[in-house]
Order: structure tokens, then C-alpha cells, then sequence
């Protein structure tokens, strides 16, 4: 019943619901209720006016229920109110979710300080490259290439293959780690044979001489 609600407002909501945050469902202490509407605000944005009308139109919720909800997430520490004076001078309350995300990224470094060293080494090399933390989102993607079988090996050939090129995003990476994989590339070796052979027929096309086709010449006939 609790899943097939959970469908139904994605479908007809078009709520956006990382896989990473159905994991830490849990881990938050959240219900089934208190989830929807978490995720309802983290689709909204980091300050979310707090409008319960329009959140009771779009969940299906009652304002009685909305506001137990959110009073339940604030206990939690999960979720902040703040006011603001818009131009007109007229005071605007908010829902800010600082603290949720705060707490996602704690404990997504507590699994990961779970994990064994090996695996969590890609994670810290590709930070000290870049210069900063990566995002929760972000360690998901990672997470999601060594899931898919790409060896921390590779991911750090693609890693010094967009630092070279002066790129310090994970996109530019993933889209090298699926043009190595539509190759068989899986390994250092391979990397470097490819580079080999890319090389060498970019200087047989810079150095190949021009042969001029004297007999089809149609001013030779």
C-alpha cells in the first residue's frame, strides 16, 4: 500500500526521487508520509516558500496532515523555518532544508568511511584533483561506475584523462568511461594502446604526401 502511494505521486507528480535517498529512508527515521514531503521540498529547491495549499493540491494530503508532517521533519532536525521581507515589506516564511543536507552528506561519509580502504581511495583521489568535496550526488555516480564493473583503475585513467584536459566534472569523465567501454577498454594497458594507436594515425595523416591521379586527370585526356 505505502509503495503503491509512493508510485502513484511520482507518476502523476512528476517527483523526482534519488535512488541514494531511498536508502537513507531509514537511516533518517522517516515514514512513508514524512518521505513524500521531504522529497517534495528537496524538489522545490534548498528554500521553499511554505505554502501548504499548494502542497496540499500536489500531494494529496490533508493541511492538517502537511502541517503535523512538517512539524515531525523540524523535530528531526531534518528541516528549518526562516522568515524573510520580501521589497513590499511583507514577511515571508520558508522551509529551509540546510540541515537535511547537512545530514545526507554525514551519512553518506559515515558508508563510506564503512567501506574498505581500496574503494574508498577513488573517492578521495578524485576530490584532491578536482580541489573540493564531492556532493552526495555526485559520490552516487561514482558509486554507480564501480558498480557497473569499472575498475578504480580506469575511473583513474579517465580521471587523468579530464584533468590533462583541464576539466574537473564528473560528466566529462563518465563520458569517457562509456566511450573506453563501447571500445573493450577495461584496463591501464588498454588505455595506453589506444593512445598509441590514436597517435599514430593522426601522424599518418599529417605526414601521408598528397598522390595526384594523373590518368583520371580530365585535362590530361
Amino acid at each position: 500500500m505505502k509503495n503503491k502511494i509512493l508510485v502513484d505521486i511520482v507518476k502523476d507528480k512528476n517527483l523526482i526521487i534519488p535512488l541514494y535517498m531511498f536508502r537513507l529512508m531509514d537511516k533518517l527515521n522517516l515514514d512513508y508520509k514524512e518521505f513524500i514531503v521531504l522529497m517534495y521540498l528537496y524538489n522545490k529547491g534548498e528554500l521553499v516558500s511554505l505554502n501548504v495549499v499548494e502542497m496540499c493540491n500536489d500531494l494529496g494530503f490533508s493541511q492538517k496532515d502537511i502541517m503535523i508532517i512538517i512539524g515531525e521533519l523540524n523535530s528531526k532536525k531534518l528541516v528549518d523555518f526562516k522568515v524573510n521581507t520580501n521589497d513590499k515589506g511583507i514577511r515571508e516564511e520558508f522551509v529551509s532544508l540546510d540541515d537535511f543536507y547537512n545530514k545526507v552528506s554525514l551519512l553518506l561519509m559515515d558508508e563510506e568511511e564503512n567501506n574498505d580502504d581500496d574503494s574508498s581511495n577513488i573517492f578521495l583521489e578524485i576530490e584532491r584533483e578536482f580541489g573540493r568535496t564531492l556532493s552526495p550526488i555526485e559520490v552516487e555516480i561514482v558509486k554507480a561506475w564501480l558498480e557497473n564493473n569499472f575498475s578504480e583503475e580506469l575511473i583513474r585513467c579517465a580521471l587523468e584523462e579530464a584533468v590533462l584536459n583541464g576539466v574537473s566534472n564528473l560528466r566529462y569523465i563518465d563520458k569517457i568511461l562509456f566511450e573506453w567501454n563501447k571500445k573493450g577498454i577495461k584496463t591501464r594497458e588498454d588505455v595506453e594502446k589506444n593512445r598509441i594507436n590514436h597517435r599514430k594515425k593522426e601522424e599518418k595523416t599529417s605526414v601521408e604526401p598528397f598522390e595526384y591521379d594523373w590518368l583520371n586527370d580530365d585535362e590530361n585526356r
